[in-house]
This record gives C-alpha cells, structure tokens and sequence, in this order.
C-alpha cells in the first residue's frame, strides 16, 4: 500500500468519524471485555433480565478442527454464569448474515463446550445473534427468533441452539427500537444508552481513537498487502473491481482511494469508475 494512504490523517479521520456500532471493528473494540455493554446488548434483544456476563472478547477467531477447514472470526463471543454463551454478528452485507453462516457459527462455538469426557447433555445453550442493517427477511419486524421444533407435533425440540436476527432498519421507540437506533448513531452524544455511549465516546472522540486509528490502518495495509500476494500480476478486472467495492464499504473509502490502496493501473481505473 502506497505510504500517502497510510499518512493521510484526514482520511483515516474521515473513516472513524463515520463509523457506528454496524462497522464491525468499532463494534468489537466497544464490547471487548465491555460487560455492562453486553449485559445491555443481550437483555434487550432476549428480553430476559437474568443475564450476568462473566466473559466478553471482541473479535475471537475460531479455529477449525478439521486441517484445511474454514476458521471464522467472531465480532462478539460471551459466556455468562450458567456457561451458556453468545455470539453476536454486526453485518450491512446480507450476505454476511447468510442462515447457513449461523448453523456454521453455532457449530464451532458447540464443538468447544464439551471436553473429553462429558456427557453430551451438559452441551449448554448458544445463542447465535446476527445484528443486521436491513431487513432480512422482509416481515418489517424488529426482531426473527428460531429454534428448533417437531414439525408433525408442533413441540418444541429443546437442544439448546437459538438463532436471533436483529432487524437493524426497524424503527420505534420501545427498548429494541432505540437499540437498533443506538447502533446507527455516528456521535455518542446521539445516543439513548448510556452503556453503549460510553464505549462508543472512548473509541471516537477520546483516548481510544488512537487505537482505532491503527486498526483502520492495520487492515488497509493487510487486505491491499493480501490482495497483491494472491492475485500480483494476473489479477482479473472483475476481482479488482470486487476489492475496490469491498474497501469502499468496510473502511468508508472512495473509489479513488480504494484504488490507491490496491496500486490500480490508468487503464483498469477507467474500466472500474464505468462499473461504479
């Protein structure tokens, strides 16, 4: 990555003041070791007010047992008193939210609750939440809830797995209402919770910026620096135009500076400003 990307202030400024609690890596640095915050988070969207966090970490990766199977990072893993845990997923990208990703996701947190030994019975329950910007699923609800049940009997089949889908475009001023409001908010001052505020307040206007400024900076480098070693010279138009798209979401960047980042030639800039 060109120095001049990494040295512009102004942009990286730029990025962080756009940020809210939907961009994963605020979301992960508000909430790490952050146990109030994810009490707040949790009791709203389960509506349930027995939640004592003991355990927080923002940006977890997993690890997967098989050699050459797909790892994943999580944005939140938690676990409270009772050894349940939670994961919970920001996402502006559907795709990221994919109903497939959370069965894949509450397999891996399900495969390192249990050491040798156990029975499969003391498998405690994980709860698997994705904090979505749109509207999923189109019902105009704030909030989807599965679990598991017997289809020719209508019961429950209490395994202790549940997937939760925050609906992040509801609007409303009841407490999921103004959750959902919170996370939108770019200014902690603009916010209802005073346990999200606080996080969001450190990490944006105080000391915590400075760490956050390396970290938009870290992952520019890594993605451009990751992007050259697997594709270097026989990179394809339509994967360049792809990791352009991709920096501009996830960093705030404009096109220009996108491809900056990824040393795109004259010509290949003109083919992807077309596409734009």
């Amino acid at each position: 990555m060109p120095e001049e990307l990494l040295q512009d202030k102004k942009t990286v400024d730029q990025i962080i003041d756009d940020f809210t609690l939907f961009d994963d890596d605020l979301m992960a640095m508000v909430f790490d070791d952050n146990k109030d915050a994810t009490e707040f988070l949790l009791k709203i969207i389960l509506k349930r007010n027995d939640i004592i966090i003991i355990n927080v970490t923002g940006q977890r990766e997993l690890q997967n047992p098989i050699v050459s199977g797909r790892n994943i990072r999580l944005d939140i893993l938690a676990k409270d008193t009772l050894g349940k845990y939670y994961n919970v997923e920001v996402q502006k990208n559907p795709e990221g939210a994919h109903i497939r990703r959370a069965r894949f996701n509450s397999s891996m947190m399900d495969a390192r609750m249990l050491k040798e030994g156990q029975e499969f019975k003391e498998l405690r329950d994980s709860y698997m939440v994705f904090f979505t910007q749109t509207d999923l699923f189109g019902h105009d609800i704030p909030i989807y809830t599965i679990n598991r049940h017997f289809e020719e009997i209508d019961d429950p089949f209490d395994d202790g797995s549940h997937i939760i889908y925050v609906n992040g475009s509801y609007k409303g001023t009841d407490p999921i209402g103004k959750l959902i409001h919170d996370f939108g908010c770019k200014k902690s001052a603009d916010m209802y919770s005073s346990e999200l505020a606080k996080g969001v307040k450190h990490f944006k206007e105080e000391d915590g910026r400075k760490l956050m400024s390396e970290a938009v900076e870290k992952y520019a480098k890594a993605y451009a620096e990751k992007y050259a070693e697997q594709y270097g010279e026989k990179k394809k138009l339509d994967t360049l135009y792809g990791a352009v798209l991709h920096l501009m979401e996830t960093l705030k960047l404009t096109a220009e500076q996108a491809m900056d980042a990824l040393c795109v030639s004259p010509e290949e800039r003109v083919a992807i400003l077309k596409r734009l």
